[in-house]
């Protein structure tokens, strides 16, 4: 009896995460299919190109809507490279990218309120454009821009061709329901459990007993989220369950910059194709970017909000009536389970073939 209402407590906290974040994350998905049928790769590769301080600008800008995790940007950044991007504007790229994207942003704000959203989109840019500028700095290697056949998105045929609207909007769907939610929401619903069950287990003087506040609770923090595999988006509810048991929310921050732009295989991809060089500018940049980040949001968040962590989470009210937000949730989990059936369907028929 007492195992099955320990479920039932997690369950109950989980769920409760996810019904304040399933419209946000509907809509940023759909946002983010927007942003990938509409914007060409041959156009971003053009722009970031030179070993400049505009160029890597707009390779951070261009991945803070970007919805790709530490891993999944890795091919999109090692493409840019290989079209002659700098090193600067492809490091710039690969932190500002999975510390952010459009799904997240607005994960950001259902669950931490908007200044902690402002904030890390904020500093997100800010880490990204100083390790591009340091990794350019340190270069020899000029490199030029090698503009290659793009293909297309929907068909992989090179040569220059346009789809219709119908086509272009099937693809947009299919990208942001499908293949996106399917890259994230196995890693959404386990970081959303992870939540629920800090907020169920954990007492609220284990913070303050184990961690504490101030730097040491940032350097565990980054401690913790520098080898972690967890996505911009699934290390949210991780993160809004532990200040509400009272972790200082510059460490929190700490741990959601952290976490999402770092894991090992981004390190050895990093170390491998651009050097031992780009690699220690990158974790420096990570590491000493966060924290001294996160000591800054610490006295923000305590001078702007009076140090409440309730406050710092509140937002704008509840922008959808809890019957809209639950049948939201309701969609969002159909869609992440069909595409679990279907991947599991396609893997079997394919096994099948091969037998």
């Amino acid at each position: 009896m007492q195992v099955f209402t320990v479920i039932n407590g997690v369950m109950y906290e989980a769920y409760e995460l996810l019904n304040k974040m399933s419209p946000y994350l509907l809509f940023g998905f759909f946002f983010a299919g927007v942003l990938h049928t509409f914007i060409s790769t041959e156009t971003i590769s053009r722009h970031l190109g030179k070993r400049d301080i505009f160029s890597v600008v707009k390779a951070a800008l261009l991945g803070i809507p970007l919805p790709l995790c530490s891993c999944s940007v890795i091919p999109a950044a090692m493409s840019l490279r290989k079209e002659g991007a700098s090193k600067g504007s492809v490091l710039s790229f690969l932190i500002s990218t999975p510390t952010t994207g459009i799904d997240s942003i607005f994960a950001t704000y259902s669950l931490l309120g908007w200044f902690f959203t402002i904030y890390r989109i904020i500093a997100s840019f800010v880490i990204g454009a100083i390790s591009g500028i340091i990794s350019n700095f340190l270069d020899k290697d000029p490199g030029e821009v090698k503009v290659s056949v793009d293909k297309c998105k929907f068909c992989e045929e090179e040569k220059s061709h346009e789809h219709g609207i119908f086509r272009k909007i099937k693809e947009m769907f299919k990208y942001a329901f499908g293949i996106l939610l399917d890259d994230t929401g196995p890693a959404l619903i386990l970081g959303v459990f992870i939540g629920g069950a800090i907020t169920y287990f954990l007492p609220s003087e284990f913070i303050g007993t184990y961690i504490g506040s101030g730097l040491k609770s940032k350097l565990v923090m980054m401690a913790v989220g520098v080898p972690m595999y967890v996505c911009a988006t699934a290390s949210i509810p991780i993160a809004a369950s532990l200040m509400m048991k009272g972790l200082d929310p510059g460490a929190a921050f700490v741990f959601l910059v952290a976490g999402p732009a770092t894991n090992i295989v981004t390190m050895a991809v990093i170390g491998r194709n651009m050097g031992k060089r780009a690699l220690f500018v990158y974790l420096f940049s990570i590491m000493g970017g966060s924290v001294l980040l996160g000591s800054l949001f610490s006295k923000a968040a305590s001078y702007f909000l009076e140090g409440n962590v309730i406050n710092l989470m509140k937002h704008q009210g509840d922008m959808f009536p809890a019957e809209v937000s639950k049948v939201l949730t309701l969609v969002l989990m159909v869609l992440i389970l069909f595409n679990m059936i279907r991947n599991r369907s396609l893997f079997f028929k394919k096994y099948s073939k091969r037998c």
